[in-house]
Parts: C-alpha cells; sequence; structure tokens
C-alpha cells in the first residue's frame, strides 16, 4: 500500500481525506480492484470527462473546486453539457464509445464517482444530484429514491 493511503473502514468511509490526483488514482485502483495504475488512471479519466459533459457549468465548476487540479482539468476538458444522459444511459454510452459491457462499465462507473462522492461532499453531492437526469445517485453510491407515482 502506498504511503498515504489508508484502507477503507467496513462501513466505507475513507479514514483519511484524499487530496492529490495520485491519491485519487490509488483510491481509484484498490477500490475497483485493477491491476495497475495506469488502467486506474484510464477509468478515472474517461470517467470525469464523461461526468464534466454531462454536468452544467454551475455544478461542474464547484465540483471541479473539489479536486485535484489534474482530475478538474479532466472534468472541465469538454464543453459542460446538459445532462440529457439517465444514469444508465450514460453507463450505455461510455460502454459504446470504449468498446466495453455495461456491466463492466457500471463499475468503473461506481468506482470513480465514489472517489468524486467523497470529496465533493453530501452538500454538494446533493446539488450536482438534483441537476442530473435519474439513475446518477446509485452510480455515486447512494440510494435513489423516487416517489410513487
Amino acid at each position: 500500500m502506498k504511503k498515504g493511503i489508508r484502507p477503507m473502514h467496513p462501513q466505507g468511509a475513507p479514514s483519511a481525506p484524499v487530496t492529490t490526483y495520485d491519491q485519487i488514482l490509488e483510491r481509484v485502483r484498490y477500490e475497483g480492484a485493477y491491476p495497475t495504475r495506469e488502467r486506474a488512471e484510464q477509468v478515472a479519466r474517461l470517467v470525469l470527462a464523461a461526468l464534466g459533459r454531462q454536468l452544467r457549468a454551475d455544478e461542474r465548476g464547484e465540483l471541479a473546486a473539489c479536486l485535484p487540479p489534474e482530475a478538474a482539468r479532466i472534468l472541465n476538458a469538454e464543453p459542460a453539457g446538459t445532462g440529457t444522459l439517465t444514469g444508465w444511459g450514460f453507463v450505455k454510452d461510455l460502454a459504446t464509445r470504449t468498446g466495453g459491457t455495461p456491466a463492466t462499465m457500471r463499475w468503473d462507473v461506481g468506482t470513480v464517482l465514489a472517489v468524486v462522492a467523497h470529496l465533493a461532499g453530501d452538500d454538494l453531492l446533493d446539488r450536482v444530484l438534483a441537476q442530473l437526469p435519474p439513475g446518477y445517485a446509485l452510480l455515486f453510491g447512494r440510494a435513489e429514491l423516487v416517489q410513487a407515482a
């Protein structure tokens, strides 16, 4: 285990804040059980860039401010979007773009977004989820409550 990275508590909460891009990658590698740092970085870049395309400029800017500069640049690399894809649509779109399976991409997305959720904190994550279509809460590791019709 790399210096500065601590294992997760059984409840799933990290024992130390993640503050550098290398620590984010190490957390993604650990949580996603990726065999190499390079694979973790590939997944993190893919998911962060795709998330940036889904977020409106305000929320994207706030979220980028919670991330290390390298991760913020990836999130902001493409124009801000309108959040038109549902959570499942987001996963399927990434699977199609990469030639992967939806199941594997769901794992990849959930791994990266759980780390992002921890860095963002509850208040910002609430605002981000409020502007996205249904299905993203689960991708960020949260329950998604829906009202009965």
